[in-house]
């Protein structure tokens, strides 16, 4: 049989957020994170250092989270996938691994992110969606929104939003997209929306921030040229609420082609 070696990995991971208290391991709660490492070090027989592309909050919720992590592994990619999904509960789950290359940093190696808040706007609380989406009473402005969300795109700086919490060195940020939709709901009558947000880097609670901004706008108690006042002040006190963690999901990380192993 082929000795172990060292060898680095892309984990690809999707997850509930709903009853973790976020990525990052803290003691005495359950996150992504530890269960991760619970799983990898039922592989290794010791402990091992899983890092993620960044810190979702509690329920916050990820189609498609990238990890990065060093393991002694003489089998397969498909064959790790396997084995640690066998030691991870139903709310998470490997759905890709890939070898990376030797330095490969979930973190540092990231070149941009998207993500998706998802909205669910009047009738009764939906009990199956209820995890995913920030039920609103009231319809919104979907056109006002859009027009809003364009302001957003290029370069600016972001510290009006962001919440405390997070040291950055620097708070400037491009947004590549952010795109404000609805979305086709085919079983019952409840209207679903949703704010797509891509961009090279996020502050702590930037998307949450923004969106409950845009919701302001929808709501028709601002104009959509209120985003362009609220880049230039930067502070965060004057934009919208920060939206809950239940409607928000990590879409993908992007990186070079280059990290993974042919």
């Amino acid at each position: 049989m082929t000795e172990a070696a060292l060898r680095t990995f892309k984990l690809t991971v999707a997850y509930d957020g709903s009853e973790f208290a976020g990525w990052q391991v803290q003691p005495g709660k359950p996150t992504i994170q530890g269960k991760l490492q619970d799983a990898a070090r039922q592989l290794a027989g010791s402990h091992v250092n899983v890092i993620g592309s960044g810190r979702t909050d509690a329920g916050v919720h990820a189609l498609a989270q990238v990890a990065s992590c060093e393991l002694l592994w003489r089998d397969s990619t498909q064959r790790l996938l396997m084995a640690l999904n066998a030691h991870l509960p139903d709310s998470i789950v490997v759905d890709q691994v890939d070898e990376a290359v030797p330095g490969f940093h979930a973190i540092r190696d990231a070149i941009g992110k998207r993500y998706r808040y998802q909205l669910q706007l009047g009738g009764l609380r939906d009990p199956f969606q209820s995890r995913f989406r920030w039920h609103l009473r009231t319809k919104l402005d979907l056109e006002a929104m859009q027009i809003a969300a364009r302001r957003f795109l290029g370069r600016h700086d972001f510290r009006g939003f962001q919440n405390s919490g997070s040291d950055r060195k620097t708070t400037v940020r491009e947004i590549r997209a952010c795109e404000v939709f609805a979305q086709s709901n085919q079983w019952n009558d409840r209207e679903h929306v949703a704010v797509e947000i891509e961009a090279d880097g996020f502050l702590y609670n930037m998307v949450r921030s923004m969106v409950g901004t845009l919701v302001e706008v929808g709501r028709g108690k601002q104009a959509p040229a209120w985003v362009d006042s609220l880049l230039v002040a930067g502070e965060r006190g004057l934009a919208g609420q920060t939206a809950p963690a239940n409607g928000l999901m990590l879409l993908r990380v992007d990186y070079d082609p280059k990290c993974v192993v042919d």
